[in-house]
């Protein structure tokens, strides 16, 4: 069990600091975007950061976890906190998400057609994003589109 379920048995849906590591996955003017079976909205691909975990390993590992993708190489996106990561999950959680968020287009293995968190699996044309978004990744996916139109 993690960090956060450890910490969730004993506040129950209160709000808590959480430190999340995410990755856009990034190939020919494509993202991979992950619908999440909670809010059935679509997602980047991260988790939370477990208690001695390093960042970059947090993102590596979910992720492998909710792809099945090895990233080879991550960029710093950014890092993202303030009010607008104010966030209550469809079962009451509360949390204040704080999001270190990488950009991987140097990876390798075969998409999952299935995970525990996910509906679908789907590459989207950075210029046809779909609407549902999940909203903690608003900002940082409105910050990769940008990143990605500069280089």
């Amino acid at each position: 069990m993690g960090y956060i379920q450890n910490i969730r048995k004993k506040i129950g849906h209160d709000r808590l600091i959480a430190v999340g590591a995410g990755v856009f996955v990034y190939k020919d003017g494509k993202v991979l975007l992950q619908k999440r079976k909670d809010n059935l909205c679509w997602a980047l691909h991260g988790g939370g950061v477990e208690m001695g975990e390093g960042v970059e390993d947090a993102a590596k590992r979910e992720l492998f976890e909710e792809t099945g993708l090895v990233a080879n190489k991550l960029e710093l996106l950014g890092i993202f906190s303030g009010d607008d990561r104010m966030y209550t999950y469809p079962n009451g959680d509360e949390v204040y998400l704080i999001g270190i968020i990488y950009v991987c287009n140097d990876f390798s293995g075969e998409l999952l057609s299935e995970t525990d968190e996910t509906l679908e699996l789907k590459w989207f044309d950075i210029d046809n994003l779909p609407q549902e978004i999940s909203p903690p990744n608003i900002k940082p996916l409105e910050s990769f589109v940008q990143f990605i139109k500069r280089t």
